[in-house]
Parts: structure tokens; C-alpha cells; sequence
């Protein structure tokens, strides 16, 4: 069915990958072939350290998607029966090219989301890992032999590909996004349709020209890129069209919404990581020194700009100024903004001016409310438009639009508390429970509090939990579904029940 081309020459130099293409690609890609948009109209593809145009992409339309839906559909036809093997060797291919073309996509993702590339490597790294166990989860796919209830039948279980699978993924983590959905749903046989997010469409080309270099048949991954202006009907068309049996999206709560209650015409298999709103707490028996490590990496990661960040800090009163202490002076110390692409660079902007605007105001009405403010609290426009000082706050209350909300932003807001009880009660109380952190060396403390906190996942004494053994996910309205470990590949299959009658003995 496809042919897996030989590796490319990899030098001794680690950051240095010896290619004779580049992966930045200007066109959509629809059935195996580059292609503009069937209108001809393009958007610019920004770096938000400056607003520099970097390239221009097609605005694809309703037209553009539904042959990408086509060809999806037909190519699924000849995939679904490929071996689990096959399909093992195809994501493998995949994966050794993302892993020789790694510090390329880095540069490419640096430029069009503004991270650090220490960070966006690590992203790279992190989603290249989701193709590599997908490889092998395909073969992993088994049937089962259930006991019959009488003696002449035999009762079998079934799981085949669902069919074209429509992939949504967000600006925040580009690559990863779309490895840990592509990766599942290819490893069971589906075809798919990637519609990336309008800022950051850049590194999805990327890996679509590493698919086809990996030997990938046509129309098995099609990339669609879109505008705001088509973004919406182009969702809408993914999600109410009867050849697309599954979507998967990650993004807002607001968006999954929207998007849930349109596939509901087709009864369509969904997944939906949405919105978070981590509480991270600091008992009294915490390890300090661990806690302030843990507050850095999970606030501060991507500019605050992803949806497990530290959203809502409870620090035991006890400990509370110790904390804060040691909190502002890792701050000082260790963030450096700027160009993500500058040596020693730690953190970049944000990503677009509405993001700098919603935290700008966010900030100002808590402190026009009575909020004390310890650091940051402003833009910083000497180094560029979307530039926002790490700013921590105190003194918040319910009066303040800031309270409890997903700030998405490098602003930590810290309140104090007494009890276990209360805390619990203040992590629980907003409707969304994607992530959760707590720093206790309390053992019974921790089988306690991890049985009540209302997250779908939770970091004990850690501030970074992601990994593609792990099931990804939220409860709440952060979403339906996991992703990555055995359970992603679990919304890409359908499950047959066979009933074999009159076995003769």
C-alpha cells in the first residue's frame, strides 16, 4: 500500500539536521498535493515577538474542506485495511523524520508562537513522543473472545477504525496538539483532516511535509488552513458533515461548547480538551523549596499560556509569606523576556494583542478593587507589542473579574488559606477541572485531597505531568475524553459485537 522511504542522513551535530528541503510551506495540503485555496486568497502568518509577517497561507473555505473531507473519505476505504503493522512502520518513519528535522521545527514553531526555543524544543520533543507511542499502540489494538451463555455460540468483540476523523488544535502547542490526536487516530486506521489554528498553521504544514516524506498514501493526512474570517464555517462544516465520524478539539470552553452541540446532528464521536483552571495549593507540610520549582514551571510555562498552568495559588497561612518570598525572587531571577529566539531567552509575548488586552484589564480592575500587586502589573513595550510582565497578586476577592477566572496569561494570583476543608472547597468550586497541583508531605494528607479534588489530573509534589503515557484530559467542562496512553486511541475505534450461532461440537 506505501512504501516507508529511507532515513535521511542525520550529522554528528545534534541541532544541525542535514535536509536539502525546507519544512516552512506556504500552501495547504489536500490528497497528497501542495495547493493554494480555491478562491486564491491567503492571510499572513505572524511573529508576535514583532508582528513581522513571516509568510502567507491560503484561506481555505467551505470548497477547500469539503475535497479535503473527500479525499479523507476515499483514501479511508483502502487504510482501514492496512495491518497493525503497516501502520506501526508509517508513524515510525514519521516519527525518526520529526525526530532528525527536530531543531527545523523548533525554529518554525519559535517563529510563529514567539516561546523560547528551549521551550518550543521541548514541546517538539514532548510531541514527537505521542507518534512514537501511537507506533506502537497500533499493534496493540486486540479484540476480544468473551464467554458464551450457552453452548453452541461463540461471542467475539471487535475494534475497528471509526472512520475520517476531523483534528482541531489550538496555537499553544502546535506540534504536540496535533501529534497526540494524528498519532491515535493514523495507529487506528482512520484518515484525517487537521485544521490548525489560524496563528500558528506554520509548524502544522511542517509536519504534513514530514508525512509525506515518511510515505504517507494520499488523502490519509489533509491540512486545511483558514482564516477567522472561514475558521468558523469551516468547523462548523467538520463537524455537521455525515463523512467525518469523529472529531477531536482542543481549545476553549466557549468553542468546544459550540462545536459539541454541532456535531450532535450526525451523533458524532467526539473528544474535547477544553479549558482549565488549575488550583495549586501549598499545605503547611510542603516541601518549600519543591513547591516554589513546581509554581515556576506550571505558571510560567509558555508565558502562562496553557490550559494545565497554575491558575488559582492557595498557600497555607502558616506558609504564605515564605512562599511569596521565594516566588517573586525566582521570578526576578530566572525569567528573561524577549525574541524567543535569542540566546538565553526564557519567555516570550503573548500571543496576540486581544490576549495582552483581557489580561491588561484583568489586572487593572483587580487593583482598582483594592488588589495588592507584588511584581509586573504592566506591558512591556520596549521589547514588543505583546509583552506582559510576570505579575503576581494579592488581596483578590469575589469583587474582582480576575477571581476565579482562566487567566491564560503570566499573572499568578495568590490567596491564603486555613483548613484542608476549605481549601478542597475553593479548588472545587469553578465549573471546569481539567488540572489540579498540591505540595504536601503528608502521605495521608495526599490519598485525602487527591480523592476530593474535582480535576482530571493531578500533580503531587510536581509542577510538569504531561507525558505520552498519560491519559490527557479534564472532568467538568474541561472536556470529554483522554488523550495519549492506551485510552486515546479509544476515540478513533468502533467496537463490533459478533455472535457466531450453531457452532457445531
Amino acid at each position: 500500500m506505501f512504501s516507508v522511504p529511507r532515513l535521511l542522513h542525520v550529522s554528528s551535530t545534534p541541532s544541525r539536521i542535514v535536509r536539502s528541503m525546507s519544512l516552512l510551506k506556504s500552501q495547504g495540503y489536500i490528497n497528497g498535493k501542495w495547493v493554494p485555496a480555491s478562491t486564491g486568497e491567503t492571510f499572513a502568518v505572524c511573529n508576535p515577538v514583532n508582528n513581522s509577517i513571516i509568510t502567507e497561507v491560503p484561506d481555505m473555505s467551505v470548497e477547500d474542506t469539503t475535497q479535503a473531507i473527500d479525499a479523507a473519505k476515499k483514501a479511508f476505504q483502502r487504510f482501514r485495511t492496512t495491518t497493525a503493522k503497516e501502520r506501526s512502520d508509517l508513524l515510525r518513519c514519521w516519527y525518526n523524520l520529526m525526530l532528525q528535522s527536530s531543531e527545523e521545527l523548533a525554529e518554525i514553531l519559535t517563529k510563529e508562537n514567539g516561546k523560547s526555543l528551549a521551550e518550543s524544543r521541548a514541546e517538539i520533543k514532548y510531541g514527537n513522543s505521542f507518534v512514537e507511542w501511537f507506533s506502537e499502540e497500533s499493534r496493540r489494538i486486540n479484540g476480544e473472545v468473551l464467554q458464551a451463555p450457552v453452548r453452541n455460540r461463540k461471542l467475539l468483540i471487535l475494534k475497528q477504525p471509526i472512520g475520517v476523523a476531523a483534528l482541531i488544535t489550538p496555537w499553544n502547542f502546535p506540534h504536540a496538539m496535533i501529534t497526540r490526536k494524528a498519532g491515535a487516530a493514523i495507529a487506528a486506521g482512520c484518515t484525517c483532516i487537521i485544521k490548525p489554528s489560524e496563528d500558528t498553521p506554520l509548524t502544522a504544514l511542517a509536519l504534513g511535509k514530514l508525512a509525506e516524506d515518511a510515505g504517507f498514501p494520499p488523502g490519509v493526512i489533509n491540512i486545511v488552513t483558514t482564516s477567522p474570517k472561514n475558521s468558523a464555517v469551516v468547523g462548523k462544516l467538520l463537524c455537521e458533515s455525515t463523512d467525518v465520524r469523529a472529531l477531536s478539539f482542543t481549545g476553549s470552553t466557549a468553542v468546544g461548547k459550540i462545536l459539541y452541540n454541532q456535531c450532535a446532528s450526525t451523533v458524532k464521536r467526539i473528544g474535547l480538551e477544553l479549558g482549565g483552571n488549575a488550583p495549586f495549593i501549598i499545605f503547611e507540610k510542603a516541601n518549600m523549596d519543591l513547591a516554589v520549582a513546581g509554581a515556576m514551571a506550571s505558571k510560567f510555562r509558555n508565558t502562562g499560556q496553557t490550559c494545565v498552568s497554575a491558575n488559582r495559588f492557595y498557600v497555607h497561612d502558616k506558609r504564605f509569606d515564605e512562599f511569596l518570598q521565594k516566588f517573586k525572587e525566582k521570578i526576578s531571577g530566572e525569567i528573561k523576556m524577549g525574541d524567543g529566539s535569542l540566546e538565553g531567552i526564557t519567555h516570550g509575548p503573548l500571543i496576540k494583542s486581544s490576549q495582552v488586552e483581557t489580561i491588561e484589564c484583568l489586572v487593572n480592575d483587580a487593583l482598582e478593587k483594592g488588589a495588592k500587586l507584588h511584581c509586573g502589573g504592566k506591558r512591556l513595550d520596549n521589547l514588543g507589542p505583546l509583552f506582559y510582565a510576570p505579575t503576581v497578586l494579592t488581596d483578590v476577592d469575589e469583587s474582582m473579574e480576575i477571581y476565579g477566572k482562566e487567566i491564560f496569561g503570566p499573572v499568578a494570583v495568590i490567596h491564603r488559606f486555613k483548613s484542608e476543608e476549605d481549601v478542597v472547597k475553593m479548588a472545587n468550586s469553578v465549573p471546569v477541572g481539567l488540572a489540579g497541583y498540591f505540595y504536601s508531605e503528608d502521605l495521608s494528607q495526599i490519598f485525602r485531597v487527591t480523592e476530593k479534588l474535582e480535576v482530571g489530573m493531578i500533580g503531587v509534589n510536581e509542577g510538569i505531568i504531561s507525558c505520552a503515557e498519560a491519559a490527557f484530559g479534564g472532568v467538568k467542562e474541561s472536556g470529554i475524553g483522554r488523550e495519549g496512553s492506551t485510552h486515546g486511541i479509544e476515540d478513533f475505534l468502533d467496537i463490533k459485537y459478533l455472535c457466531i450461532g450453531n457452532v457445531q461440537h
